[in-house]
């Protein structure tokens, strides 16, 4: 058995497949300083999903577009209730939370992202964002496991990412060194019983099972929080995707230093977070807003998180989803699946403000669906080239371009 192929197995205790660990990575290397191929993953990036295809247009609202009201007579968000961000857009209500980084300029929203000749399958859709493919196109491996091909991860780093909240590997599938924390304290304790039984095993297949999951218990092992560590003081939000977030910024409590920086030989590149519930096809309205809520406090409190930790500034913060619903609501009170949708970048050395273009409310096609402005694809190319210094092009297969969102 390849280790390659045993990702189904190991996913059993929570973890993708993961090399033994190899010696420590400088300190030199891992904080840019005399900057090498590596130094770049100094930057951190964390991906949040919004599982099952966010409505967009009840998210970022057009709400000076009398269209909107006309295709959504029953869930259209009213305009006095609008929290409004210019003369012409503002955001869901629930998103309140959000105001002081959009008025710190740290919250870029980047609006009509997707791609064409689009899937409106769930399954297939999000294989086309994981892996950064054409509509027509099937690739194995994810876009941030291509990537982490091209310029590796220090070799001393925990992982090459976490993903909190889910056990899908989703863009780090494919061969990218990933622990999954879908229940952090279960998957910790399980993974414990098997430390150390590889060599007590006269049967080879469970030894090298064994010898697998050992090398996962080191990964986690080496993100858990120990005692005298560092806490966090910031408030963290209630809730199942509160709980995500403390996760996540424990993972970056125990691979970093005070002064922000990976400690040598620890770390981690990625953190890959997920919010479910998205797919609204019925009763949209309070689905939507619990969600959107939990979705603000949770990017407030990552931002309160990550200043504490002294990481703001090397962090940005990238949603997406499969796709966003239909401009038209349906029968009930709900919202089928559409093509695009806005998606928020957001950090310390983001420059904020509102990317890409205004729903085109009077430019639905057939189906009733939005044109899109925005491939998905530069959105990865703007965290390949502008926050890694990576080629995007090797990476995403085709010539897409960055956003300049980015201080330098």
């Amino acid at each position: 058995m390849l280790r390659r192929d045993f990702l189904t197995f190991a996913g059993g205790l929570g973890a993708a497949w993961l090399s033994p660990m190899p010696a420590y990575a400088t300190a030199r290397e891992l904080t840019g300083v005399g900057r090498g191929e590596r130094g770049h993953y100094g930057n951190l990036l964390i991906l949040i999903e919004l599982k099952g295809g966010n409505d967009g247009l009840n998210t970022v609202i057009p709400y000076a577009d009398p269209l909107y009201e006309r295709l959504r007579p029953a869930i259209g968000i009213k305009r006095d209730e609008v929290v409004q961000l210019d003369e012409r857009s503002g955001l869901h209500p629930e998103m309140r939370a959000l105001l002081p980084m959009w008025q710190a300029k740290e919250l870029a929203i980047v609006q009509g992202v997707g791609y064409p000749a689009p899937n409106l399958s769930h399954f297939r859709s999000i294989e086309i964002w994981n892996t950064a493919s054409r509509s027509d196109e099937y690739l194995r491996d994810g876009w941030l496991s291509r990537a982490f091909a091209q310029r590796a991860v220090p070799p001393g780093f925990d992982a090459d990412g976490v993903i909190v909240g889910s056990a899908e590997l989703g863009p780090l599938g494919g061969g990218a060194r990933a622990v999954t924390l879908t229940h952090p304290a279960q998957f910790l304790r399980e993974a414990g019983l098997a430390w150390g039984n590889a060599a007590r095993v006269s049967n080879p297949a469970l030894a090298h099972v064994l010898r697998v999951e050992n090398d996962i218990v080191r990964a986690a092992d080496g993100l858990r929080p120990r005692q005298g560590q560092y806490v966090l003081r910031a408030p963290m939000p209630p809730g199942a995707f509160g709980g995500v977030v403390k996760t996540a910024l424990q993972v970056v409590a125990a691979a970093d230093s005070p002064a922000g920086m990976p400690l040598p030989g620890r770390g981690v590149a990625v953190l890959r977070l997920t919010l479910n519930g998205f797919d609204t096809h019925q009763n949209q309205p309070g689905q939507q807003a619990n969600l959107l809520r939990q979705l603000a406090q949770g990017m407030m409190a990552l931002r309160a998180g990550l200043t504490e930790l002294n990481r703001w500034q090397s962090t940005m913060i990238v949603t997406y989803a499969e796709f966003g619903r239909r401009a038209r609501e349906n029968e009930s009170r709900g919202t089928d699946h559409g093509t695009v949708a806005p998606h928020f970048i957001a950090g310390g050395r983001i420059r904020g403000g509102l990317y890409g273009e205004m729903p085109r409310l009077n430019g639905l096609d057939g189906n009733g669906n939005l044109p899109f402005a925005v491939d998905f694809r530069d959105v990865y190319a703007t965290v390949l080239e502008r926050w890694w210094g990576l080629n995007p092009q090797s990476v995403l297969g085709g010539v897409f371009r960055p956003l300049d969102v980015v201080r330098v």
